[in-house]
């Protein structure tokens, strides 16, 4: 493909997304396929000879799209949302064809330097303490592949530091006896953290509320500590995946201060949301955290992947990620001005140039649009929540707090499944569900930018049809 050819072939792909995410609404939320169906769709072995552009196109709709869940749908309510916006494309685009990984300074200086300013704008937004700033002392940011990769840099960071203070034994000594704390709804993540870092992992249970509290945290410490266990990090959770719920970290930050623990937050969904004065509240005690994390791919129309992990100490992730290879050697600086080495902040050295985008869509939105956004969902959330209320065979099962509401049926598991699997089987929306306690619940989020009121409406109508079906036969 020359650049004449890959100029008529962009903008023929750029107008088949633009009519896509124009007719989007009407789209099945979710395909009619059953697992295998593409070995039907495609040969079994790569063509020797190249295709044509009009040859991969007009496959499209035929492979792809058949067996595609249309995340952007505005009748896909199954997840926490996963952005994208026409700025994030653009800027996808440009940062996809300059390839120029910003895993040193010299590998890609303005990657290195734009990543960091992009950082401190959002913890600017956020109104994280100064400590979390490039410009604000030791510590900083940089932009993760996932919550799992920031959870994961997090608890090994942790661990190294733990076992540098027990220098009288062997790290298999330390290791054996480290344990970590969770809530019993954080994300899967946290717990796969652990496993891949050979620490003990405990589930704390909940409030009535969902959320993990200051004294549960302390009566396992405690518990642990008599048994000659090492507590060494804490991981909570800012809006967890199943009800949204918000740990207390007013609580939880000034024991783990204390006890001398790393506290990690995860605030992938809802901390975006703290870019509004008025849900700023939900991340009160950030300032006793050592790491913290938002996903901007969630809720600021960046898309993935873009996970924002900040630490107050580089120093605490770069020695224990830290390798020494010539080739890898940061060019000196000769004017006394140092920048992070991104390659010790991760687990990967070869990264994409995601600031680019970031940089594009805080220009293009500006903070007030990003807000709108989020309050614009949280509007539609309640709108949905008042529906389900006004139905008395429904209730609600956690407090909507975000664009995410939680409902069932009132009555058993059983019945709440079987709803499940009949709005499932009539395609024309896309929910999942959850289990909390034992709970067998329902989960609607609104997900994607696109959505509207009518939307809301339109779904509620196929719940309580399916439901009135449900419930006479």
């Amino acid at each position: 493909m020359d650049p004449e050819e890959f100029r008529r072939c962009g903008t023929d792909m750029v107008n088949y997304i633009t009519d896509y995410m124009d007719t989007i609404r009407s789209r099945l939320p979710f395909p009619d396929v059953q697992p295998g169906f593409l070995r039907e769709q495609i040969p079994d072995e790569a063509p020797f000879h190249g295709e044509s552009w009009e040859n991969v196109k007009n496959d499209l709709e035929r492979v792809v799209m058949k067996g595609l869940n249309q995340w952007r749908s505005p009748h896909f309510h199954a997840f926490l949302p996963i952005a994208s916006s026409f700025p994030a494309l653009l800027g996808d685009m440009l940062a996809g064809a300059m390839i120029s990984s910003p895993g040193t300074w010299t590998s890609n200086p303005v990657g290195t330097e734009l990543e960091v300013s992009m950082m401190d704008w959002l913890a600017k937004m956020l109104q994280l303490p100064q400590q979390f700033l490039f410009s604000g002392g030791k510590g900083g940011g940089c932009i993760q592949a996932s919550a799992d990769d920031a959870t994961f840099v997090a608890i090994i960071s942790a661990r190294a530091k733990v076992i540098k203070q027990f220098k009288d034994k062997t790290k298999g000594q330390v290791l054996d006896k480290l344990i970590a704390y969770t809530s019993e709804e954080a994300h899967s993540s946290v717990e796969k953290a652990a496993h891949l870092a050979l620490v003990e992992i405990r589930c704390l249970e909940t409030d009535d509320k969902f959320a993990l509290r200051g004294t549960t945290l302390a009566a396992a410490i405690r518990e642990d500590r008599k048994k000659g266990l090492i507590p060494f990090f804490v991981c909570a959770t800012v809006g967890t995946t199943s009800t949204c719920a918000i740990d207390n970290i007013s609580e939880i930050g000034p024991i783990c201060e204390e006890e001398d623990l790393w506290l990690h937050i995860d605030a992938v969904y809802a901390g975006c949301a703290c870019i509004c004065p008025e849900y700023r509240p939900w991340i009160n005690g950030v300032e006793y955290s050592t790491t913290f994390s938002i996903n901007p791919h969630k809720w600021l129309h960046i898309n993935p992947p873009c996970s924002a992990f900040w630490v107050k100490d580089q120093e605490l992730i770069n020695e224990p990620l830290s390798v020494d290879a010539m080739y890898l050697r940061v060019r000196s600086a000769s004017n006394g001005v140092t920048m992070p080495d991104f390659r010790n902040w991760h687990v990967q050295l070869t990264r994409p140039f995601g600031a680019l985008k970031m940089w594009f869509v805080f220009r293009m939105f500006g903070v007030h649009g990003l807000q709108e956004r989020i309050r614009k969902d949280m509007a539609m959330a309640k709108e949905f929540e008042a529906l389900v209320l006004a139905d008395s065979r429904f209730e609600i099962v956690a407090d909507v707090v975000s664009g995410l509401v939680c409902f069932r049926l009132k009555g058993d598991n059983a019945q709440n499944e079987k709803l499940l699997s009949m709005i499932d089987k009539s395609r024309r929306i896309c929910i999942t569900p959850s289990i909390s306690r034992g709970i067998f619940y329902l989960r609607f989020c609104i997900s994607v930018y696109t959505t509207e009121s009518r939307d809301v409406v339109f779904a509620w109508e196929v719940i309580q049809h399916e439901a009135d079906a449900l419930l006479s036969s």
